[in-house]
């Protein structure tokens, strides 16, 4: 609870929940999920998952045993093995010789890079945006992206939204939820995290419009 007696884990969504739909609902993901893209924009897409979570990932080792960042860090929520499976299906075995971030996706991982250097508490935020992300919305791009461009089921191209080790992701995210309420910081550090958060979804945004920018619709 913080000072006004709401759960931390009701704060931080409701505060970011502006910036939050302006990610959801970019022109490139409803291009993207309206199927009106073709499937090199949704690999495009996938690359630029891969710099995140490779900074998310990479941070994750170094933040396992710290006191604020550790308990969220679960191995069952690692993505980027899934990630890769997908861009050699997508892309072909060589396809970390064609890897490219744009500079909006550079910006995004740098960020995340960052605070996992040097501050847990904006870490937790992005690990937030992330992963919860992936486990509510991301399971509509994975229907989406199976019908549209003929994944099978849970398989090759789609993995990364495939989180096999949690078998029950109602009950997963609310024990995320119920960490994000025991958060050992206090209310400034909070209001901090709920700002990291804001920006952790500006940042996303920013790359959808580079997409957008990269596969716009024939007039």
């Amino acid at each position: 609870m913080n000072a006004s007696g709401t759960p931390f884990s009701t704060l931080i969504r409701t505060a970011s929940h502006q910036q939050h739909t302006e990610a959801e609902t970019s022109t490139f993901m409803g291009d993207l999920l309206g199927g009106r893209l073709g499937v090199d924009a949704y690999a495009r897409y996938t690359e630029q998952l891969w710099f995140v979570y490779r900074a998310l990932e990479d941070g994750a080792r170094e933040l396992a045993g710290d006191p604020v960042a550790g308990p969220f860090i679960r191995p069952e929520l690692l993505r980027l093995p899934a990630l890769e499976r997908d861009l050699a299906h997508l892309r072909g075995a060589e396809w970390r010789g064609t890897l490219a971030a744009l500079p909006a996706t550079q910006a995004y991982a740098a960020r995340v890079a960052e605070c996992a250097r040097t501050w847990p508490g904006g870490y937790v935020a992005h690990h937030y945006t992330r992963y919860l992300g992936d486990l509510s919305g991301g399971q509509i791009i994975r229907g989406r992206a199976e019908r549209t461009w003929g994944f099978a089921r849970k398989g090759d191209g789609v993995r990364f939204y495939v989180f096999e080790g949690i078998a029950n992701p109602a009950a997963f995210k609310r024990g995320y939820r119920e960490a994000l309420d025991r958060l050992g910081v206090d209310d400034l550090e909070r209001q901090r995290v709920v700002a990291e958060c804001r920006r952790a979804f500006l940042l996303n945004t920013a790359v959808f419009g580079a997409l957008g920018e990269e596969f716009p619709l024939s007039a």
